[in-house]
């Protein structure tokens, strides 16, 4: 089975070495949301899960994950809304979330997650979120074209308590954001060599937002204003 230790999410391997060292993994059934995750997965199936779920919101990254899995006959992508998903409730002991669900749909999703997710079972969940409470509006407009609606750092924590889960911890991984951003800059630059015409018309749209947000983060002065932290969850519902 193979595997590849770079994971191209904020938050790097960060999240997925806390997930190991704290959380019980063998014979769960764990749910991983989000595109870029094949590797996540991968991983949660080492330490002996007793099942892996993948799922994704687009098309595209449905092609990805089936192509980075495609010899990892125990995990199956899916193509899901993550604000309904097709399992049963109180189906998963694990719920592993990284920069998947910092949006305007937060709250259907973690509706959606606590119906699926079982009693005592375990959110862990990276959050992009604002370092200050007021934003410029560079900040404000590279939320906005990622469709991302960040929760000020102060409110993170009771904003899953307010939602029935026990606060287990909550880490700060914004160090991990410089390496991200310069990572995205480095491969962006590489990848655009090797497109067509035709293709660098098409991702043009894509191709500007990861070099305007990154640019933003390492030159601009974003970095004050962008963060990234992980909760760990336990969820009680009775």
């Amino acid at each position: 089975m193979k595997s590849k230790k770079e994971i191209l999410l904020p938050g790097g391997d960060s999240q997925l070495r806390y997930a190991f060292d704290n959380i019980e993994i063998k014979e769960k059934k764990v749910l991983i949301m989000g595109s870029g995750s094949e590797f996540i997965a991968i991983e949660f199936l080492k330490k002996e899960a007793d099942s892996v779920e993948l799922i994704v919101e687009d098309y595209e990254s449905l092609l990805v994950s089936k192509l980075n899995l495609n010899d990892v006959g125990l995990i199956t992508p899916k193509l899901m809304d993550f604000e309904l998903t097709d399992f049963a409730k109180d189906t998963f002991d694990i719920v592993y979330a990284q920069a998947s669900i910092s949006s305007s749909r937060r709250n259907k999703i973690i509706k959606e997650v606590k119906r699926i997710l079982k009693n005592n079972g375990v959110l862990l969940v990276g959050e992009i979120i604002k370092l200050e409470k007021d934003i410029p509006q560079f900040v404000s407009d590279i939320f906005e074209k990622s469709d991302l609606e960040p929760l000020f750092v102060d409110d993170l924590k009771n904003y899953y308590y307010s939602r029935g889960f026990e606060i287990q911890d909550v880490v700060d991984y914004t160090k991990t954001l410089k390496e991200y951003y310069s990572s995205n800059l480095g491969k962006l630059k590489s990848s655009v060599s090797e497109l067509t015409e035709n293709e660098k018309s098409y991702y043009k749209k894509l191709i500007n937002q990861i070099s305007h947000q990154s640019k933003a983060y390492l030159k601009q002065g974003a970095d004050k204003y962008i963060g990234f932290y992980t909760v760990a969850a336990k969820l009680n519902k009775r």
